[in-house]
């Protein structure tokens, strides 16, 4: 595989990630921008908070989709010869693209989400079987605090560690991955974490519909 079809897949994994799911179904659907309104983010689950889970679970579902489909589409392209190992890797550069590009998306202005549901899209084609521990933790958190931020921090901080011990999963390339994870994700909810400690930090609402009382809050 030439370097030319490297970077070829490595910018076709940043446009799939660009797609702004949340920013999109927002304005075509209910005009409104949700990157206005509610925690300012272009995730589902201030999608959930400001529009209701109509609209906030198919941008999840998709989210998550396009971080699968952007590590899987290097099968769509001639890789005789290569060995696993070196595809994996291709792989793991194909996931930090999509990340990216859901983070500072080219089709909405640069200004896009946390990057957890492509995240964890990417990880159900890296990591499926850690995937699946991480989600019942997540699950557990949530159900138990009703925080969002603070079961997306503690389960990427918990990630390598389920990679390693749970998954024994000892390949170089996805360990550092794992270990990225780890930073990534409380870096970007820096803000969710003083908000924590202040005891300023919106719970999530399992009964929320679409509340307008919450349009213009932080």
């Amino acid at each position: 595989m030439s370097p030319f079809l490297i970077a070829l897949l490595i910018i076709i994994a940043y446009l799939i990630g660009s797609v702004p799911s949340a920013v999109w179904i927002g304005k075509i659907f209910y005009h409104t921008d949700v990157r206005q309104h509610g925690s300012g983010n272009a995730g589902a689950t201030n999608v959930i908070r400001v529009l209701g889970y109509k609209a906030g679970i198919p941008v999840l579902l998709f989210d998550v989709f396009k971080g699968w489909a952007a590590v899987q589409v290097v099968f769509l392209f001639p890789h005789a010869g290569l060995t696993e190992d070196y595809i994996t890797y291709i792989r793991i550069g194909m996931a930090f693209a999509a990340v990216l590009g859901h983070v500072f998306p080219i089709f909405a202005g640069f200004k896009g989400g946390k990057g957890v549901g492509t995240l964890a899209g990417a990880a159900i084609a890296l990591y499926p079987i850690a995937l699946l521990v991480v989600l019942g933790l997540f699950i557990l958190t949530i159900a138990i605090t009703r925080y969002v931020s603070l079961s997306s921090v503690l389960c990427g901080i918990c990630f390598p560690f389920i990679v390693i011990f749970a998954t024994r999963q000892y390949h170089p390339g996805l360990v550092i991955l794992a270990i990225v994870v780890a930073i990534f994700i409380p870096l970007t909810h820096i803000k969710n974490i003083r908000r924590l400690l202040k005891g300023e930090e919106n719970k999530f609402d399992f009964r929320r519909k679409k509340k307008e009382t919450e349009i213009g809050n932080r």
